[in-house]
Parts: structure tokens; sequence; C-alpha cells
């Protein structure tokens, strides 16, 4: 079957999440001037959404802790966007206080997880979400919400689909404009990922969506294929593959953002991203981070 023919949208567009999904969970401690370097070359390689940092507890995230100083020292290009993550009220205020003008919210399809995680049930974090979302529509901001766990938890297992579908529509309801549908632990398969995207569409539109895939079993790039043929063209990815779950064992990062633009490549679909560009700014990346890339790609290219 041809990926390429059975898209809906020919263009797809990949949200940058390195800077803060990706850092957040890397043990080497990244300087802020490394960081706003970071957030600046990947901009310049084309990609339109650059999920810049993530206004959370220095305590519980601390390569987070300079949030405020990432934003504001980043050179922000025409026409790119710089979302950073917010867990309440206080992170949206914060991040308003220095200019933000689009936030994600991040929620879970296992109860066990929100639990572990953020010390509350769904329920309850659908009530933090709430004055949130209130204070964003009366300033103009946009909304993203994240929904993790969508194919497994690390607590409790296998995720009921009617769960993902429950938080995600929960969250288009309150008004996030685009939910991204998270395997936190990267335990997915393509078939799999496939009927939970298509369940989540049949109450949220497809063209709300998003997919965000762990390569923990090396089957991130595959789900993101057999996603594309379902229909969805945003593709969460963090260069050079950064990141991981603290909470699986053995999880490894998001999906390589050079693995994806090689796939859309090969797919015939648009996406605007210089991969030349990328590959370099991965190994920048590395460099600083002190190991080898996890992507394939930047692997593989002399």
């Amino acid at each position: 079957m041809s990926t390429a023919a059975t898209v809906t949208n020919d263009v797809v567009r990949i949200v940058e999440v390195g800077p803060r999904d990706g850092l957040q969970n890397e043990k080497a401690l990244v300087g802020t001037a490394d960081k706003i370097a970071l957030i600046e070359k990947l901009a310049a390689t084309g990609l339109g959404t650059v999920e810049a940092t993530a206004f959370v507890s220095p305590k519980w995230v601390p390569q987070m802790a300079d949030a405020a100083e990432v934003y504001a020292g980043v050179a922000q290009r025409e026409g790119v966007r710089y979302p950073v993550l917010v867990p309440n009220l206080q992170g949206y205020e914060r991040a308003r206080s220095v200019g933000v003008t689009e936030i994600a919210i991040f929620g879970a399809a296992s109860e066990a997880f929100s639990k572990a995680n953020i010390n509350a049930s769904i329920a309850e974090s659908l009530e933090r979400f709430a004055p949130v979302l209130e204070a964003a529509k009366r300033d103009g901001v946009a909304v993203r919400g994240y929904v993790s766990t969508v194919l497994g938890c690390p607590y409790q297992g296998e995720v009921p689909v009617a769960e993902v579908v429950r938080v995600a529509k929960a969250l288009h309801a309150m008004g996030c404009y685009e939910i991204s549908l998270g395997d936190t632990i990267g335990v997915g398969t393509p078939r799999k990922a496939r009927a939970m995207l298509e369940a989540v569409a049949g109450e949220v539109p497809m063209a709300a969506l998003a997919v965000h895939f762990h390569d923990t079993y090396g089957q991130a790039v595959a789900n993101v294929a057999a996603c594309l043929e379902a229909g969805v063209s945003v593709v969460d990815a963090a260069v050079s593959g950064t990141g991981g779950c603290p909470y699986a064992k053995g999880a490894s990062g998001n999906v390589a953002t050079e693995d994806i633009v090689y796939l859309l490549d090969g797919l015939g679909l648009a996406h605007g991203v210089d991969l030349d560009a990328l590959i370099a700014t991965g190994r920048w990346l590395s460099s600083v981070l002190g190991r080898d890339s996890m992507s394939k790609v930047n692997r593989a290219k002399p």
C-alpha cells in the first residue's frame, strides 16, 4: 500500500519537542545558553513548531529551572511557534510573565500513571486544567493538550482505548486546539497505534490530533507510518532521539526528528525541514550531551 496515496493531507507538521520533552529527561544538565542555541538552531532548519521549555517545579524537574531565562533569551523567528508546557495556573502565570503565547497541558489516560506522575486522579487533573484554559481563552493563548500512556502504562499495563478517547475528548471540549496522543513507554505496535488513533478520531476530529511515540521497542517510526496511513498529519519528534520516560525501565527517548523527516521524504510528504541542517543540529546536541545520537539516520549519514 502506498502511504502517500492514503494520507488525507500531503503536508505533515512536525512538532519538535526536543528542548522540552527531550531535555527534561536527560541526565546531564544543559546550560541555558545551549538550550537557547538548540531552539534557535531547530527553528533555522525549517521546523514550524519548537516546544521551548516547561514552567514546572524546579524541585521535580531541575532541567527546566531556567524556563523563563530560556524563553526570554530565544530570538524568535517569524512564523515559528514556541509553545511551553505548564502544569497549573501558577505555571501559566510564570509563562505569561515572559510573553508566552502558546502553552501545552499534560494529562494521562492511565489512572495509575496520573497518580504517580502528578499525585492526582484523571478527574482531578482535568479540574486543575480548567482555570488554565479559562485564563488562556481570556488572554488569547493557544492551548495544546497531551494525553500520555495511550498504549500502555508502567504501573497498570494495558490502558483501555475507551479511556484514551474519554480524556482526549475532554481536553478538546475544554478548548485544546490539538490533542497529542503519547505512547509514553514505547510499547505500541503499528496495528494497535492505528486502532487507538482511529478510535479517538471517532470523537475528536483527525485534524485536531497528533501522535507522539517513544522508541523503546524500536517501533516508533513504524507506528508513525501506520498513523499517517490513518490520516494524521501532525507528528511529535525530538532531535537526536532525546528523552525517555523516567517511570519506565529501559524506556528510550522520543522518536528522532531526523528519522521522521527521512520517512516523510521517502513517502513524498512535504514537511519544510532541511534534513542536513537537522542532522548537524542533532550532532551538535549530542556533543553537548556527551553521548551518541539515538537517531538512526544521524548515525548512518556520512
